[in-house]
């Protein structure tokens, strides 16, 4: 009995298999002497990531959840002094008070309850083998990109014109990199992102050798530098 009486033997499917048709010829040529980076990357490379987004995002739902408290208790007694308002350069109350802290009419850290919450749902359902849609994917992609980019703009807003900090929002900034990070590294790796040309295969090369890590640590660390000297020993004076 030949093949074509039965066609429902060309609908299986091989669910690990990468759709080299959405890959440019140069993209392919380039991945000739790693096959491997045409497939979705393995459960045990992204669980790793996925953990990493877990942890970060549940501390920044409890740092969200921290901020939260303190915004009802300034909302009750402007005059309270928190724990956190060390001195006058690490004042959480200085920070909750400006209209930087309410952009959209109530906390931020409403916000990143929401977010967070979000994050790590998604991050727990990774480490036990979910797969999400490539438009899924994306979405959080754009969602949480718009999400580091104001936590970087409230932390610009902070050092240059409140002339405050608050560890809490700055733990926030840290977290918000991390778990951006690991989405972005997994949506390279599987290659959600499609850089075009060579960059593609070359970004996932990159991720994939766990080189990008560097590039968070970096940028984590011109964040304490920028703090440590426009403030100094001032910090913890």
């Amino acid at each position: 009995m030949n093949e074509a009486t039965h066609p429902a033997a060309h609908d299986v499917v091989d669910d690990d298999a990468f759709d080299e048709d959405d890959l440019l010829d140069d993209e392919i040529d380039d991945v000739d002497d790693d096959p491997d980076l045409l497939r979705p990357s393995s459960l045990a490379w992204k669980r790793r990531t996925a953990i990493e987004m877990a942890i970060s995002g549940a501390i920044g739902l409890y740092t969200s959840f921290v901020l939260s408290i303190e915004s009802l208790v300034l909302a009750r007694n402007p005059d309270a002094v928190l724990g956190c308002s060390i001195n006058s350069v690490i004042n959480c109350a200085t920070v909750a008070k400006s209209w930087q802290a309410e952009l959209f009419g109530f906390p931020n850290a409403y916000l990143g309850i929401a977010a967070e919450a979000v994050v790590l749902t998604m991050a727990v359902a990774m480490i036990g083998g979910v797969v999400f849609p490539r438009w899924f994917m994306l979405s959080a992609e754009v969602v949480y990109t718009a999400g580091l980019l104001f936590a970087w703009w409230l932390f610009y807003e902070a050092y240059t014109d409140i002339k405050a900090l608050c560890p809490w929002c700055l733990l926030i900034t840290v977290t918000t990199t991390l778990v951006w990070a690991g989405l972005t590294r997994i949506n390279v790796r599987d290659g959600h992102i499609r850089l075009p040309g060579r960059w593609g295969p070359g970004a996932r090369r990159f991720v994939a050798a766990g080189n990008d890590w560097f590039v968070t640590i970096a940028v984590l660390v011109v964040l304490a530098a920028v703090v440590f000297f426009g403030y100094g020993w001032s910090l913890v004076s």
